[in-house]
């Protein structure tokens, strides 16, 4: 199936609304079992995820939302190994998979953007979040939130699959996140679901 999609999609033919929904509806009410799957690896397919999270497909965005869902319900992320001059480093690499194909992609940062946020109850100690693409989940030690070296914000969506917050989130967080000293510095923390997280430290 996977390939038949990627095919109508480089080969630009039309797909009506009604294939695409018979396509997703075995993945409506659950996530496929990627993780039980291991199919022969049949090439490189050019599909490119933006930091901003659209998706393209040969410098095109694709722009049936229901199309880029279903490719992220089959999206895996591998982490490689590799030594260079006797110094190990991790390599990212980004796979669409079936149970009887997986194809490569390029991903620029991380594979889901989260866009938005709310508390769940008026005491506000749970927060419920939300990606690009319609995921939403409770913010708390299985979808922990994360700071790169960098200092951006890395929230775990599902598998080992990351969005990256958006900056309109991260500055709403910072704005009501409570200062917290430690040695080494001052932390900006906040708590959901009785964990707490911290958006960075000065």
């Amino acid at each position: 199936m996977l390939c038949v999609v990627i095919n109508a999609v480089a080969t630009g033919l039309t797909m009506s609304l009604e294939q695409i929904s018979s396509q997703l509806a075995k993945h409506q009410q659950k996530l496929p079992p990627v993780e039980s799957w291991n199919p022969p690896y049949c090439g490189e397919i050019d599909i490119h995820i933006k930091a901003n999270g659209d998706w393209f497909h040969e410098g095109s965005v694709i722009k049936r939302l229901p199309l880029v869902k279903m490719f992220a319900s089959v999206l895996i992320k591998e982490i490689r190994a590799e030594v260079i001059k006797g110094v190990s480093n991790e390599h990212e690499e980004y796979f669409l998979v079936t149970p009887v194909e997986k194809v490569k992609i390029q991903v620029d940062d991380a594979a889901f953007v989260l866009t938005q946020w709310h508390w769940l109850d008026e005491q506000e100690t749970i927060m419920q979040v939300s990606t690009n693409l319609g995921d939403e989940f409770i913010l708390y030690e299985e979808h922990p939130l994360t700071v790169s070296d960098n200092g951006d914000l890395y929230v775990i969506v599902r598998r080992n699959l990351t969005a990256k917050v958006h900056r309109n989130v991260y500055y709403q967080w910072a704005d009501m996140a409570q200062e917290k000293k430690i040695e080494s510095g001052t932390e900006l923390v906040f708590t959901s679901a009785e964990c707490q997280f911290v958006l960075g430290k000065y």
